[in-house]
Parts: structure tokens; C-alpha cells; sequence
């Protein structure tokens, strides 16, 4: 899960729209940040680092990326490591100079990166997959053997990529002396969306909100399969892919990933998440007995996203809602830090409990979705501390007993508290008198629109989408964390 933003302007300061773009998507990606821009002249400025936008970006750096056309990228990795190299935007010189950004995972990454260097004869300089994709681009792009592109040579390299690689990405390219290409994986696993300003200027992002936040109308989401092209002049020219594939969007995005005010593939977010805590509410009806359901004091959210589920869900069991927990919120999100002993250090340091709402009370909480089990874990027993008699616990998501393969940080299967166990176990290992989850037919209902083929439900039923992921490409995960 990374944040992607691209911008087409007829100003010289694309940068300060990328900048708060990218301050708006920063819960996507806190481990990096990049920036990079085409002057009037093509020549390029980049700059990336690891942190927060905030810090990564100073005024003496913002100065000097000036700009009409650029890219931004917040970054947490799925694959490859935390170095600053393997931060975005990635840029390579031939042919034209190109710049990428990218939102995914490749789950053929190695055998790509194989292909580039005994056939294409390319080096590769990280292991990031990003890197790779933008590589296969190129590559496509050279064969073309043009001293000068057309859109049809843009779209048919795109073409290529799809016929190539396998995976979910969402990617915006900068081509020098041509303009901005944004394109989605057949499956339209990861959004992407982008709207348009002043009749000149356009902007590609992750996610709607920073099209709300920065006063872009939005056009709407780019297709699965999709190809926008927006050449020098700002025209836009658009290409799908002929291969038909079904659309099947990440609908871990609803659950947890994206803000609550944005809409991803005409999906309000905030609707999705409303409608979970009314489906969770039915499911802990039939979960417990009458006396256990009558002796819940309060129903407490998890901060933040939770907190959407939770307020119809207290409706539903006629049950008073309540804050129990209050955030630091400089603190990131624990699901997405780097390593299991910084994880756990940080719960502690990011929640404090207000005593009075949970002393001599049976408590019932809710959040989004339970992965490792560590942050709940010591939640409940944050709970237990602060005086709670009972403690009861809801997921407004099934168990997630698979590793997610698309661009999401929980690949390596025996860290997925729920892998292997049964409710009552994962229950017991988190120390809650109950645990309720989410069922998935309930889940993928809440999210569901007409124009949605499926969902990709692989962390909740171990469902591949795409080709290439088999019991040995999972076994073998682990090695690229």
C-alpha cells in the first residue's frame, strides 16, 4: 500500500500541489517520500528520502523543484527493504527518460527481473518490483525503434506491460518531452482516480479525498485495463486494454486502507463502513446468549477507522457508545511500522485508556480487522488494566488466514494470527472473553455496487485472482520481506 499522485499543469509549481496531495495520502505510507518534476526545459528534479512528507520535503528542497509536470509517492514496502533507494518516484534515461510511480505488488517480479537482464539485456538496481515494472515500460517503449512517440506507441507499450506482468498496479509515468501516462491493472485491484482544474490542469491520485482537498473536480476512477494519456499540450487521449478481465478491486481498501471521506471505484468509503457495523451488529446478535448481550455496559471503537462501524453498531444493539481510548496522533499506524518489536512498543505509546468509561463494565470493542494480533492483544489488556469485568471484541472483518499479495503488508503467513486457528483459539490468544468477526458474505454486501464484477477476498478465503501465485511463490514470501 503506497499513495501515488501525479500532476499536469500549465504552472511552475506542480510541487506544492503534489506536497499537499501528498500530505492528505500520508496514512498510505509513512516510511518514505518522493517527489519528482519536469521544468518548461525537460529537465528533471527529483528528490526522495525516507519519512514523513513534512520532514522529507524542506523549503531549501522545495525550491528547487520547480515544475509544471510531476509525481509523488508516499511510501511503506510490501517487498524489497526499507533503504532509501528503493524509495519512489524510480527514473531511468532510456529511451526519452522516464519516471514512475507505482502502487501494487508484481507477484512475477523475479521472473520479470530474470527476463530484463538475459533478454532485454537491463539492469536492475534494487529489488524493488517498481523498478522492474518501469524497466518492462521502457523496454516496450525502445522496441518501438521511434525517434519520436505517438499515443499509439504509448498504449501499445502499455499493452505490453499488461501482457507481461502479473499482479496489481496502479502506475502514473512521466515521459520526458511528452507528457504523463496513468494506468490500472486489468483486475483494477489498486485505485486510482483523477480529476480535472481550470480546463488545464489535471491531477491522478490514490484516493478522491485529495482531489476534494485540493479543489479538483473529479472525472472519475481510471479504468481496469485503462490507459490516459495527457500529451505536452494537455490533451487527453485514453486506450483499454482488449483483453477482457473481470474488475475485481482490493476490498481491504474499505475495510482499512483508505479514509473514510473518500469514494474508490463509486464505492463511498464511509457508506462501506457504516453498513459493516449494522452486519457486525446482526452477527454478535446470533453470536450471543441473552445474558451476555444484555450485560454489555458500552461499545468502545478502536481509533480511528473503526470508528465508522462502531456508531451504527451501537444503534443496532441499543448500546451506549463510547470513547475509550484516546490516539496520539503523531504516533503511525502500528499495521504498517517496519518489525514486530516496534510494533508493540508503539501501541502503548499511541493509545491511553480514560479510566472511567471502562472500570467495573463489560466492554465490547470494535475495530476494522485483526492481523497479527499483536495490537489487540495489548488492547484488551489495556482494557483489563483500566478496571473492565469483561471484555468482548468484534472485528468488522472476517479472520484474515492468507497473505495478502497485492500490495499489502502481510505476507508472510505464520504471522497472520489467524492462520491455522480457530475463532475460540484466536480468541483465547488474545485474551478477549469473546471474538467476533465479520462473516465474508456480509462483508463483500456492505461494499458492493453494480459496476463491481467481485472483490478480491484472497487475505479472508485464500482466492487468487491472478496467475502466479501458487503454494511455492507463498511458501517462499517471507524471503522478500
Amino acid at each position: 500500500m503506497c499513495a501515488i499522485v501525479g500532476v499536469h499543469t500549465d504552472k511552475p509549481n506542480a510541487c506544492l500541489t503534489l506536497y499537499n496531495a501528498m500530505t492528505v495520502l500520508q496514512h498510505r505510507g509513512q516510511d518514505a517520500a518522493g517527489m519528482a518534476v519536469f521544468n518548461d526545459k525537460d529537465k528533471l528534479n527529483i528528490y526522495k528520502n525516507n519519512g514523513l512528507v513534512r520532514d522529507v520535503f524542506s523549503e531549501n528542497e522545495m525550491m528547487k523543484l520547480k515544475g509544471s509536470v510531476g509525481l509523488g509517492h508516499t511510501r511503506y514496502p510490501t517487498a524489497g527493504s526499507y533503504n532509501f533507494e528503493e524509495a519512489q518516484p524510480f527514473y531511468v534515461n532510456s529511451p526519452y527518460g522516464l519516471v514512475l510511480v507505482h502502487n501494487g505488488n508484481l507477484v512475477n517480479a523475479d521472473k520479470l527481473r530474470n527476463e530484463l537482464f538475459e533478454k532485454d539485456l537491463r539492469h536492475i538496481n534494487t529489488n524493488s518490483d517498481s523498478e522492474v515494472l518501469l524497466n518492462i515500460f521502457a523496454n516496450a517503449l525502445q522496441d518501438r525503434k521511434q525517434v519520436s512517440l505517438t499515443k499509439k506507441d504509448i498504449f501499445k507499450a502499455v499493452d505490453e506491460v499488461h501482457s507481461r506482468v502479473k499482479g496489481a498496479y496502479s502506475v502514473i509515468i512521466m515521459i520526458s518531452g511528452y507528457g504523463m501516462v496513468a494506468f490500472r491493472d486489468p483486475n483494477g485491484i489498486r485505485p486510482l482516480i483523477f480529476g480535472k482544474k481550470d480546463n488545464s490542469k489535471y491531477m491522478f491520485s490514490s484516493e478522491s479525498v485529495a482531489l476534494d482537498c485540493l479543489g479538483y473536480h473529479i472525472e472519475r476512477d481510471v479504468n481496469p485495463g485503462e490507459t490516459i494519456y495527457i500529451n505536452k499540450k494537455g490533451d487527453l487521449f485514453s486506450h483499454n486494454y482488449k483483453k477482457k478481465i473481470n474488475h475485481t478491486p482490493c476490498i481491504f481498501e474499505y475495510v482499512y486502507l483508505a479514509r473514510p471521506d473518500s469514494t474508490i471505484d463509486k464505492i463511498n468509503v464511509y457508506n462501506s463502513r457504516l453498513k459493516m457495523g449494522v452486519m457486525l451488529a446482526k452477527k454478535i446478535k446470533k453470536e450471543l446468549s441473552s445474558k451476555e448481550l444484555n450485560g454489555i455496559d458500552v461499545v468502545i471503537p478502536i481509533p480511528d477507522t473503526s470508528r465508522t462501524s462502531a456508531l451504527p453498531l451501537s444503534i443496532e444493539l441499543d448500546k451506549k457508545l463510547r470513547e475509550g481510548f484516546v490516539k496520539n496522533r503523531y504516533i503511525g499506524r502500528t499495521f504498517i511500522m517496519p518489525g514486530q518489536k516496534i510494533r508493540k512498543k508503539s501501541v502503548k505509546q499511541k493509545l491511553n485508556t480514560i479510566i472511567k468509561v471502562f472500570k467495573n463494565k463489560n466492554v465490547l470493542l470494535i475495530d476494522d480487522s485483526i492481523v497479527r494480533g499483536t495490537t489487540s492483544k495489548q488492547i484488551i489488556q489495556m482494557a483489563r488494566d483500566a478496571g473492565a469485568k469483561k471484555v468482548y471484541f468484534a472485528s468488522a472483518s472476517p479472520p484474515i488466514r492468507f497473505p495478502n499479495v497485492y500490495g499489502i503488508d502481510m505476507p508472510f503467513v505464520e504471522e497472520l494470527i489467524a492462520y491455522n486457528k480457530t475463532v475460540e483459539e484466536i480468541s483465547n490468544a488474545i485474551n478477549a472473553d469473546k471474538l467476533i468477526y465479520q462473516n465474508l458474505e456480509d462483508l463483500v454486501s456492505s461494499v458492493s455496487n453494480n459496476d463491481i464484477d467481485s472483490f478480491d477476498t484472497s487475505c479472508f478465503n485464500g482466492e487468487y485472482i491472478t496467475k502466479g501465485v501458487d503454494s511455492k511463490y507463498l511458501k517462499n514470501l517471507h524471503k522478500t520481506r
